[in-house]
């Protein structure tokens, strides 16, 4: 957006990072090749200072982990305007949250936020480094009416100079498709392993369907139309015969595909091998965000009187990991699948 002559400022509470961004530039690579990109970026505590010569911020995009939202919103709550408004640019059921924090500071709510899904995927490696790992579009809509409204074809025309974005009327639903779909990704990163020796195996993609058939029965129960995407496809998820599962496992095998046809291993070697909750264990050595996402799907999912019971043994594994009570490896698939099925939750 920078590049394509738009006023953005980042904002970055890793000193370092921003340092090194306003010193160097922002270094990226992968997919689309090396480049350098002239940037400008602050710390949060210098923001303040930027919006009494500037003025008040116009769009803000969230682009923390989920579990950092609120944290970041209230930080910058006295330096927007009536006309502000707030972007969730994450994973995660945040938006109810940013449009609760709103309201109790007497800002609006619903009406001023903004849902997005960005599918593209990079990894922050170091600081003023990033590595696009995929592409992939970014949905956008307003999360208080189904309207294409004019601050929201003006966002779409600016994320356009990144990637592809998809115009939404019901982005609530898009953002539960992913979160639902996400499972399978939680899912990849109990092994310390590449996405086709995980999801990429029959017999753990059908551990991972089970749950992901869970999430998507949680949705339902929650009076949720969860909107299919590019490689996702909710219908998938409820097989009835065994063709239905073949078909299932084709799915997610074409979804393995998307995630890599674009790298060419002999130009760039990848550092990001894995999802981002992957990188999160194993490379920042840090909490994901399993914690945020799974942790409000399981409520919403208790609220409604649904099952949760996959949902929740899979999150408590990740957790058991990033604190150091479980190791990674396939055996945790093993304990999985053994639960799986004491449950009768086997895809047919």
């Amino acid at each position: 957006m920078t590049r394509a002559g738009y006023d953005v400022v980042l904002v970055d509470q890793w000193k370092e990072h921003v340092e090194a961004m306003n010193t160097r530039g922002l270094y990226i690579d992968g997919i689309r090749g090396e480049m350098t990109l002239p940037v400008r970026a602050l710390t949060p505590d210098q923001l303040p200072a930027h919006v009494e010569r500037n003025g008040p911020l116009e769009a803000v995009l969230i682009a923390t982990k989920s579990q950092h939202t609120e944290g970041a919103l209230r930080q910058i709550l006295p330096l927007i305007s009536p006309e502000t408004f707030i972007v969730s640019f994450q994973n995660g059921f945040n938006e109810p949250l940013i449009a609760q924090i709103l309201s109790q500071a007497g800002l609006g709510g619903m009406e001023r936020v903004v849902g997005s899904i960005p599918n593209y995927g990079g990894a922050l490696v170091d600081p003023g480094y990033l590595e696009f790992v995929h592409e992939g579009p970014i949905q956008l809509g307003e999360m208080s009416t189904p309207e294409f409204t004019s601050r929201l074809l003006q966002l779409s025309q600016m994320l356009e100079s990144l990637t592809q974005v998809q115009l939404s009327s019901n982005i609530w639903g898009q953002i539960w498709a992913k979160e639902v779909y996400s499972q399978q990704v939680v899912f990849s990163a109990l092994a310390d392993a590449r996405i086709h020796e995980t999801l990429g195996v029959e017999r753990y993609a059908r551990i991972a369907g089970a749950v992901v058939r869970e999430a998507l029965e949680i949705a339902e129960k929650n009076g949720i139309a969860v909107e299919a995407f590019d490689f996702f496809d909710p219908a998938n998820y409820k097989p009835q015969t065994p063709a239905d599962t073949q078909k299932l496992i084709a799915n997610i095998q074409h979804a393995i595909w998307l995630l890599k046809k674009d790298q060419n291993p002999t130009r760039h070697e990848f550092k990001k091998k894995g999802s981002g909750i992957w990188w999160d264990i194993v490379y920042r050595k840090r909490p994901s965000e399993v914690g945020a996402m799974n942790g409000k799907l399981i409520e919403y999912g208790q609220r409604a009187g649904a099952d949760t019971r996959l949902v929740e043994k899979l999150a408590n594994m990740i957790f058991e990991i990033e604190q150091g009570r479980r190791q990674l490896g396939f055996h945790n698939y093993d304990e999985l699948e053994a639960y799986v099925r004491s449950l009768g939750k086997e895809l047919p």
